[in-house]
């Protein structure tokens, strides 16, 4: 990784490309988006809580079984949590000790919240029921941090693009990306995203020279939490390394200067990172025998086994059906969620092919297309089947922030094209965006056999007045008027991304030609959707079963933490 540009005689650093660095911003806080925008994107990740006890979300509550096992009874085994709370999937056995099948940090960082909870619910062993316990963990380890996510990609867009053109993508992303899914679920997925962002942060700053070398540091902690978290946001890893590596090759150095920056910058992030490599090989040493391996090995599901056998973690050859159903499967595919990332790819090529680059935004440029191409063969190589009940392909979470500026370089250049219809016809990919995603994250647990996860599940659920649990139902207000609230503050949020895409610079309303192209675009979106609804069998029996175990069902209310006894 690259170390920190020499100070200059004033103890100011001095970046090493200063001449070139004509496209890049400074990194400010210049007016945009009104407050509003903000308010009610944080209202929304705040107040919404889709989760149903009955569906015993395995993902998620392997991980707290083990935070009530630390508390409970102070082991790393959750077998008597098992006993105690009731059984839950994803789990590995090894010698007859049950664990989750997970990296174990977001198991750990619950410890304090659960430890504090258990102490407001009168200190005993069932103090903590499970929806305020499952709510509390998502709140303060994924929806908080994906907050604050929010605030670092911002500042990092609009140090590269026009205010509304960047305020408009972080709203996009907040919106209407596998960001909104996973950060109200208490999944790792998210966690890696935030971890691997606020890396590479760290690294764009210190290759600024914003920031001294211990910045560094930061992003190698960074790096070691990733893994800590989600053994696959290697991948990311991967990625942020040749970013620091080619933020200092790049550089008109000699080659003794860049390789002592790199030596010093390698340094610091190890040193950052150490803690959290130590502490997981030490804990796969007591759970599983050896430092390096994980609970994959030991699934107590033997039907699942075959789906991490092979490769490395199950990564084997790439399958044509894996690609095209992670990316455009009218189920979870990555750009039929999110078409605004759509536009990722062609602003990569212009990020490539760009003259007098400094050396920090070549890097960049070539890490988006390493992230691209890697994060591709693996969801192209991993069983596709695998996927479970979710909202899109998972595990490509962690990409989805890096396909932000590319999507917005290509933005501002369809802006800037004199054709009406290009941005029109982009801010409708970026409305529809926070509308699909959007719909589908008030379900967030999407049957593997349904068609399509709007039309299919999400659109008849709605219909039905089956709106997502939250704040406001756990309140008292009855559903569906609960549900009405984020209803009306996503349609909001995705009619301001558009006007803000679609309308010229100094103009406050889109064109005629803007609307047309953006009325043409969402017909032919909505009719891919349409086509490729079956409601059939499988499309009603998931709605009916959704239906049967939805917790905050019509006209029923439901108490967030019962009185015991109840």
């Amino acid at each position: 990784m690259s170390a920190a540009p020499q100070s200059t005689a004033s103890g100011a650093p001095s970046p090493p490309d200063a001449p070139s660095r004509a496209s890049e911003r400074p990194v400010a806080t210049a007016a945009g988006a009104p407050r509003a925008v903000w308010a009610a994107l944080a209202a929304l990740y705040v107040l919404l809580f889709p989760y149903h006890p009955g569906l015993r979300s395995p993902n998620e509550l392997c991980r707290l079984w083990q935070t009530r096992a630390l508390v409970e009874y102070g082991t790393l085994d959750i077998n008597g949590a098992l006993r105690d709370y009731g059984y839950v999937g994803d789990l590995s056995v090894k010698d007859g000790k049950y664990y989750p099948s997970k990296a174990p940090l977001l198991s750990f960082a619950a410890v304090p919240l659960y430890a504090t909870l258990r102490a407001v619910g009168g200190g005993h062993r069932h103090a903590v029921p499970e929806v305020p316990l499952v709510f509390f963990s998502r709140l303060f380890l994924t929806v908080l941090p994906t907050l604050f996510l929010l605030w670092l990609v911002r500042r990092y867009l609009r140090a590269h693009l026009e205010a509304p053109v960047a305020d408009a993508l972080t709203v996009t992303y907040g919106l209407g990306s596998l960001a909104f899914s996973y950060s109200l679920l208490f999944m790792s997925h998210q966690t890696t995203a935030v971890l691997l962002f606020a890396g590479f942060y760290a690294l764009w700053r210190c290759a600024r020279g914003d920031w001294r070398e211990r910045g560094y540091v930061l992003a190698g902690a960074c790096a070691g939490a990733t893994v800590a978290a989600e053994y696959t946001g290697a991948l990311g890893v991967l990625g942020l390394v040749l970013y620091a590596v080619l933020t200092v090759l790049f550089q008109p150095l000699p080659a003794r200067e860049r390789l002592r920056r790199l030596g010093r910058a390698a340094g610091l992030a190890t040193l950052g990172a150490l803690p959290f490599v130590v502490a997981l090989a030490l804990y796969h040493q007591a759970t599983f025998g050896h430092p390096l391996t994980t609970g994959y090995k030991y699934l107590n599901d033997a039907a699942y086994q075959p789906w991490h056998l092979g490769g490395f973690l199950g990564i084997r050859t790439p399958d044509p059906r894996a690609f095209a159903l992670s990316f455009f499967s009218p189920l979870r595919g990555l750009f039929t969620l999110s078409p605004f990332l759509l536009l990722a790819p062609p602003g990569l090529i212009l990020m490539l092919r760009r003259r007098g680059l400094t050396a920090e935004a070549r890097a960049v440029g070539w890490m988006g297309v390493a992230l691209l191409a890697g994060y591709t063969y693996f969801t192209s190589s991993f069983s596709y089947d695998s996927w479970g009940w979710t909202t899109g392909p998972r595990h490509l979470t962690g990409l989805v922030p890096f396909l932000l500026l590319p999507a917005g370089l290509w933005l501002e250049r369809l802006r800037a094209s004199g054709r009406t219809w290009a941005p029109g016809a982009a801010a409708m990919l970026c409305a529809a965006s926070v509308l699909t995603t959007g719909v589908a994250t008030f379900v967030n647990y999407i049957p593997d056999d349904v068609s399509n996860a709007v039309g299919g599940l999400a659109l008849p659920l709605l219909g039905a007045g089956f709106f997502p649990p939250g704040v406001v139902s756990f309140l008292g207000l009855p559903q569906p008027l609960a549900g009405a609230l984020p209803g009306a503050l996503l349609l909001a949020l995705a009619a301001w991304v558009y006007r803000e895409v679609a309308r010229a610079p100094g103009r406050r309303w889109p064109s005629a030609g803007a609307v047309g192209a953006g009325l043409a675009t969402l017909a032919l979106l909505a009719t891919f959707h349409a086509l490729t609804t079956e409601h059939d069998d499988a499309d009603r029996n998931a709605v009916r079963f959704l239906q049967s175990v939805w917790l905050t069902p019509p006209g029923r209310e439901v108490p967030f933490w019962p009185r015991p006894g109840a």
